[in-house]
Order: C-alpha cells, then structure tokens, then sequence
C-alpha cells in the first residue's frame, strides 16, 4: 500500500524480502562497509604518513582508480583535511551502527573482527569528546594510536 509512496520518496525502492528484519539487516550491512572503508583509510593513512609517503597523492590515485566511490572520495577528503564538523553522520551514531552489526553477527552464530576494532575506535572518540564529530574522525584515533 505505502510503495508508491516510498518510491516518491528515495532514490531507489528495494525488496529485501517478506520479513522487515531483512531490511533492517540490509541497512545495518551497507553502514558496517562504510565504517569498514573508514577503518581501513584510516588505517592506511596512518601507515604511509608514518613512512614519509603522501596520503594525499596516494586517495587522489585510489580514490580515481581501485577505490572510485563516493565513500572513498568525500571521507577520505575529509579525513585528509581533517574537516569533521558538521558532521554528516556523527561517530557517536558510528558506534550505535558499528554495535548493531556486531548485535546481529552474534545472533547470527558469527563475528565481525573489523566491527569489533571500529567499535573500539569510536568508543575511544567519544571518551575523548568526538561523538559530535563526523564519523570519519575515526581516523584521526587510528593515526594518534599510531603514534602521530
């Protein structure tokens, strides 16, 4: 009944399947790849600059090439730039996400290495008074844990 009306509203209507909880899923599994590509910029940022190597030539090459997405570009931008205010999506909300897939992978019968070392990462952000910031703030706690 409420189809074309959803239509109306998004970009794109998708049938998940019969049961709400495999939307939901669905969600909690798009945002778990973008924190993923959060976590692993983050991660590979931190590496190169402690090598002395640019990480701004290294996301204009990836970020045209391998990695051409949205996600990639615009947070790894941002990351590099370290314009995390306004946040799009505060990193307090990154830890509820983060934590909701980690929910969902253990009912399931399995784990999420990668949720569980975000979720630590957000945590770490909030404690530090960064919840309000972006999510890609992450970033900036993987590079001081590295020692930058």
């Amino acid at each position: 009944k409420v189809e074309p009306l959803l239509a109306q509203m998004g970009r794109r209507l998708v049938k998940v399947g019969e049961a709400s909880e495999m939307a939901n899923l669905f969600k909690i599994a798009g945002n778990f790849m973008i924190i993923a590509a959060l976590e692993t910029m983050g991660e590979a940022f931190a590496l190169l600059r402690k090598g002395g190597v640019d990480a701004g030539q290294f996301h204009e090459v990836m970020s045209s090439s391998l990695f051409a997405s949205r996600v990639h570009q615009g947070y790894g931008g941002a990351i590099l730039s370290g314009q995390f205010e306004p946040a799009g999506f505060e990193m307090k909300l990154g830890l509820k996400d983060s934590d909701l897939a980690r929910t969902a992978a253990k009912q399931l019968g399995m784990t999420m290495p990668i949720a569980d070392l975000a979720s630590g990462h957000f945590t770490q952000g909030i404690k530090d008074g960064m919840g309000e910031k972006d999510w890609a703030a992450i970033a900036d706690i993987i590079a001081a844990n590295a020692g930058l």
